[in-house]
């Protein structure tokens, strides 16, 4: 399987509208591949607080239409990364989607753990509640979004909802870049599971993005990753590992918290 992970920079002096077509560019130019994945919020960036309002979209607006004809054009599964997605009664949500090479939406998926510490996205966005996979030829993918990458709970559910393939959407500060990489390896370790992880490329709203997209294995080995700069990391990968990392280490077998109750009877 073939999976390309595109690391777009998020420039503030290039629009909207324009970074939208230049990402599906990007995706036409990975016709052959399995899978394609963008980063979170790269139309506005991820730390462009104050132009969430003014950027946001309904759920089958600008972005959509357009990232769905990209897959459908490129005739690749896509994960096209995460909008600001503006609710039919106004709350707005980080949301993920992805579509099938037909450019058929296969999945939505708004952002469970919203970052900012009672500012910026924490207060500005509404909390996803689901968990959700895809289910491909190839292998069933589980969708997180940056912040969600903290919270190793949230990919055991996913887990035991059936993924083994685990995708990252994020616009990751580069003065954090040190947990980007060991919080990669240590999801797919402990789910024994692949993890692809992409970033952003460049500066918004004055922060600098960690770009350095990965790929890891279910052993936790990096397959691939990117440097700092806009870039597209692209890899081959075995998704058939997945059941015989989990056969030949049996750990997550032997799990005992976290299940849910034994049924008693009365």
């Amino acid at each position: 399987m073939r999976a390309s992970l595109i690391q777009i920079a998020v420039d503030p002096d290039e629009s909207v509208n324009s970074r939208r077509q230049r990402a599906a560019s990007l995706i036409a130019d990975q016709r052959g591949a399995d899978l394609v994945v963008l980063p979170e919020l790269w139309p506005v960036g991820a730390f462009a607080y104050t132009s969430f309002a003014d950027e946001a979209e309904p759920l089958q607006g600008p972005t959509h239409d357009i990232m769905a004809k990209a897959a459908a054009d490129a005739g690749v599964w896509l994960h096209a990364g995460s909008f600001v997605e503006r609710a039919a009664d106004g709350t707005l949500y980080n949301t993920a989607l992805v579509f099938t090479p037909e450019g058929e939406r296969a999945a939505t998926y708004r952002k469970v753990h919203r970052f900012g510490f009672d500012k910026g996205e924490a207060v500005m966005m509404g909390a996803g509640e689901d968990l959700v996979t895809v289910a491909l030829p190839q292998t069933t993918l589980g969708l997180a979004t940056c912040y969600d990458l903290r919270f190793p709970e949230m990919f055991r559910g996913l887990v035991d909802a059936g993924a083994e393939t685990l995708i990252v959407a994020a616009g990751w500060p580069e003065r954090r870049r040190a947990h980007w990489t060991l919080l990669a390896r240590a999801r797919a370790v402990e789910n024994q599971s692949y993890l692809l992880a992409v970033g952003t490329a460049g500066t918004h709203a004055g922060i600098q993005q960690a770009g350095h997209s990965i790929v890891v294995d279910p052993w936790g080995e990096v397959l691939a990753e990117a440097g700092a700069d806009e870039e597209v990391l692209s890899v081959k990968f075995d998704p058939s590992k997945v059941a015989a990392t989990r056969e030949q280490f049996p750990a997550l077998k032997d799990r005992r918290l976290g299940l849910a109750p034994p049924e008693t009877g009365e």
